[in-house]
């Protein structure tokens, strides 16, 4: 199947999903999700460059076992690839919009050291602080996926780059409104653009965290 885009009923299906997040709005449009959401997004994942590749398509079912929202389906699809270098690349698309994203979503334990390190270094700290500008000016935003309140064991609280030593990894992401040219074979190009963009970070972040050398936690990505 060759991409062509995302018709607006695969966001119109999330956002009638939203509004009925049951078995039975699930079972009785299925076929919308199957032809209209799954299928394009397998056709733009099998078109990326080789470099992204292989990716992973996040199951639709939500884990509800430790939660309180017990709603059985997530409202949006999502793809994940991770580069023998430590950094992963993100897709995805929902009533929202799509979201591209790229980075170290959430760091282990040695990963996080590492990081740590490298940010309270001057050269290479600061060396980050000017990617990161350059990823604002250029309208992407960054953040963790988890942070500390306060400052980290052995670090300052008045520590220059105290933002970035509080968060428990680093991404990039660009959010886009649903629009014209989602529903064309264009999307492609943007999304890279994006993957693009945030390379540099992604590169400092291979360079001085890399992938961690501990046993890999199978619920990881599990979201």
């Amino acid at each position: 199947m060759t991409f062509r885009g995302f018709t607006n009923d695969a966001f119109d299906f999330y956002a009638r999903l939203e509004a009925d997040n049951s078995k039975a709005f699930w079972l009785a449009n299925r076929p919308t999700f199957e032809q209209h959401v799954k299928a394009p997004m397998a056709a733009l994942l099998a078109e990326l460059p080789e470099q992204y590749q292989p990716f992973s398509v996040f199951r639709p079912n939500r884990d509800v076992r430790f939660s309180k929202d017990k709603s059985p389906y997530k409202t949006h699809i999502g793809a994940y690839s991770e580069h023998e270098g430590g950094a992963g690349y993100y897709l995805q698309l929902s009533a929202t919009g799509l979201v591209v994203a790229g980075g170290y979503y959430q760091m282990a334990t040695d990963q996080l050291a590492r990081f740590r390190d490298a940010i309270d270094d001057d050269t290479t700290g600061s060396a980050l602080v000017a990617v990161i500008a350059k990823l604002h000016k250029g309208g992407c935003t960054t953040g963790a996926f988890e942070e500390l309140k306060t400052a980290p064991r052995g670090y300052p609280k008045d520590h220059p780059r105290i933002e970035l030593l509080r968060g428990k990894g680093l991404f990039a992401s660009r959010t886009f409104e649903p629009a014209a040219w989602m529903g064309k074979p264009a999307l492609k190009a943007k999304v890279l653009g994006v993957w693009t963009a945030i390379e540099p970070m992604c590169v400092w972040l291979d360079a001085n965290v890399g992938p961690s050398e501990l046993p890999p936690d199978d619920e990881r990505w599990v979201r």
